[in-house]
């Protein structure tokens, strides 16, 4: 291997926003993530339903009069 082309390997802990750590290896110094398997629905099995800032209301409020013609 040519001397100095390649990037520092660090070892880092990567963190989720659910609170889980993971000890890896990266050319990164710190890598931070919103979902990871401890807590992504395909993994887990369990479904969470996110309703930021009323979408689903907004949704079913444009929406009301297409849906009361069925």
């Amino acid at each position: 291997m040519k001397e100095g082309i390649h990037p520092e390997y660090h070892k880092i802990t990567a963190k989720c926003a659910c609170g889980n750590t993971i000890e890896l290896g990266s050319v990164e110094t710190e890598i931070s993530t919103e979902i990871c398997s401890a807590c992504h629905p395909f993994f887990t099995g369990k479904q969470k339903l996110i309703d930021t800032a009323g979408r689903i209301e907004k949704f079913k409020k444009k929406y009301a009069k297409h849906l009361e013609q069925k």
